[in-house]
């Protein structure tokens, strides 16, 4: 099979101050190229995409004006790839001192962004072994294997020091991330009691299957009075993917000395949609004396001391999960499978709610 010579390449053509614009309008916020394929040189392979991840973190990433200094990663500009984590396919490679990769691998990719082809580099900045169970699908190394797993891991163990009987609420349960925190609390942790917040009663069926036992949508119009129903002992800990409204809302109803693990701020990432109006309770941080951590699990994944906490603490705990049936992966992965061209348009739909569990785009 002859090599490809040219790829379709998603860059980005305006930094975004509100939502993004995920069509092919002068103000769109992504531009579709076609752009040649690099030749090979040493320490390189050449990579064909197969899954690409999506995640709401992304929206930062490209956020018009954001300064370096306040990211966690490198932000991306106008003109530059869209940036992204995905699962390849080795086609070639050059490499006088590789002994990781062959042809055909399926190889977890750093570097490749929205391209359908890209050469990369083969050393551990740029791309790393899928690391997934024997018989479990290379996609889970996007999410429960990946980095939504780890983030409720290490939410979990490390910024809530969440315990046996203890009580917990979790937004955007119905996510990559919140639906691993509902299941690993519930059966792994053995919470008391979970409470799940989603954005449909599709969803509230949905999570409660998984462990939640208790789920609320946000969008009611008696969210407010079911959140107090369903917490009238309190909670002990909060995991937000979401601040905002939500947010305020819930800080009421946490013990005194609780902790609240704040790895996301969905519902103002697109800041046009709902503008969020966080502070409203914030006083009950102060008479309550909670606690509120923000992380990122990079940090866990990549610590700069050179240990590798994943293999040894959270991949054979989730994998253990896993085997036991305490962790399902059935139904918690929203695979859709399109041409390269519709690569925004699946990536937007984390924006609106129209995924439940892991996003992941698979090129057609």
């Amino acid at each position: 099979m002859s090599l490809p010579t040219h790829t379709p390449v998603w860059r980005i053509k305006n930094s975004p101050e509100d939502s993004v614009v995920l069509d092919s309008s002068d103000d769109a916020t992504f531009a579709l190229t076609e752009e040649p394929v690099p030749s090979l040189e040493d320490g390189e392979m050449l990579v064909e995409n197969v899954f690409i991840s999506n995640d709401p973190a992304q929206r930062g990433w490209i956020q018009k004006g954001v300064l370096p200094e306040r990211l966690y990663t490198a932000p991306v500009r106008e003109g530059d790839v869209m940036a992204t984590h995905s699962i390849a396919r080795v086609l070639a490679l050059k490499d006088s001192a590789n002994q990781r990769f062959k042809v055909n691998d399926f190889v977890y990719c750093l570097t490749a962004g929205w391209r359908r082809y890209a050469v990369i580099k083969t050393d551990p900045s740029a791309c790393l072994p899928v690391m997934v169970p024997q018989n479990v699908s290379p996609t889970a190394a996007l999410g429960l294997f990946g980095v939504p797993g780890f983030t409720a891991y290490y939410g979990l163990h490390d910024i809530l020091e969440f315990k046996e009987g203890q009580s917990l609420i979790v937004s955007a349960a119905a996510g990559a991330v919140g639906n691993v925190v509902v299941q690993y609390a519930k059966k792994v942790l053995k919470a008391k009691k979970v409470i799940a917040i989603v954005g449909s009663e599709e969803k509230c069926q949905w999570i409660k299957k998984l462990g939640a036992d208790a789920a609320l949508n946000y969008k009611s119009p008696t969210f407010a009075q079911d959140l107090v129903n369903a917490t009238s002992d309190f909670v002990d800990a909060y995991f937000d993917s979401v601040g905002g409204v939500v947010l305020d809302q819930v800080i009421p109803r946490i013990k005194q000395y609780g902790r609240i693990a704040a790895c996301g701020a969905i519902s103002g990432y697109n800041k046009d949609v709902g503008k969020p109006t966080m502070g409203a309770t914030w006083i009950e941080v102060v008479t309550n004396r909670l606690t509120i951590q923000g992380f990122v699990v990079l940090d866990f994944m990549f610590p700069k001391d050179g240990s590798n906490r994943v293999a040894t603490e959270a991949f054979p705990s989730i994998a253990g999960a896993l085997e036991r049936g305490d962790i399902t992966l059935d139904g918690t992965e929203d695979i859709v499978e399109v041409p390269f061209v519709d690569v925004p348009k699946v990536w937007g739909r984390l924006f609106t709610g129209a995924n439940t569990g892991k996003l992941v785009t698979k090129l057609a």
